[in-house]
């Protein structure tokens, strides 16, 4: 990016300084998008992780669901899901982090109640509503964690791109900006000096 100056000193102390800045500017952003890299790559390994025992503890919570279902009737399931039913509320918290607000999702539940005891139901439904049970805290986590990894993923490219301009377009536009003042710069003093020779050796015939 060529910048349209004036080839004089003020201009080109007004240069040198604001070249200064943008290279500060230019570093911090470079920490911040290795900061929000090392983010990035921490929250996926444990999101990985995280959703590998969520789906292996789902696989396990539909297939006795199964076992169960096959056992009594569709009435009788309804019945005893309606019975074992409770309220939850998602609580949204949130944190900064790199002055990006990421989310924290909080699992509350309703207290529990006693219920009638449908005697029709087997032993695999209890186990399947209470691996349900037991996995829903971890459902909210990982959700609040691929929350958080799509919000670094954005900034991440945002910063990237302020980066990209800073280095590639504005800080290389300063530079040649300010070595233009200085050749002129040089030129104009090489030109006066010149003449101020003419004009002694004008002086001295």
């Amino acid at each position: 990016m060529k910048l349209k100056v004036n080839p004089n000193r003020m201009e080109l102390m007004r240069l040198k300084k604001r070249l200064g800045l943008v290279r500060r500017g230019h570093k911090l952003l470079k920490d911040k998008q290795e900061e929000l890299m090392r983010r990035f790559w921490s929250m996926i390994k444990e999101t990985q992780g995280l959703r590998l025992l969520v789906e292996e503890r789902l696989m396990q919570a539909y297939n006795t669901f199964l076992f169960a279902r096959m056992e009594i009737s569709i009435e009788v399931m309804d019945d005893a899901l309606w019975r074992s039913k409770r309220r939850v509320e998602i609580i949204v918290n949130q944190t900064s982090i790199l002055n990006l607000r990421l989310p924290q999702f909080q699992l509350e539940w309703e207290a529990d109640k006693l219920c009638p005891v449908n005697w029709h139901t087997s032993g695999d439904m209890d186990v399947s509503l209470n691996i349900f049970k037991g996995i829903m805290p971890q459902l909210i986590d990982m959700a609040s964690k691929e929350k958080c990894i799509q919000l670094i993923s954005e900034e991440l490219e945002t910063t990237r791109r302020r980066v990209n301009a800073l280095e590639h377009v504005l800080i290389p536009g300063i530079c040649e900006a300010i070595s233009s003042i200085e050749q002129k710069l040089d030129e104009a003093e090489r030109s006066n000096l010149a003449r101020l020779m003419k004009v002694k050796e004008m002086v001295r015939r």
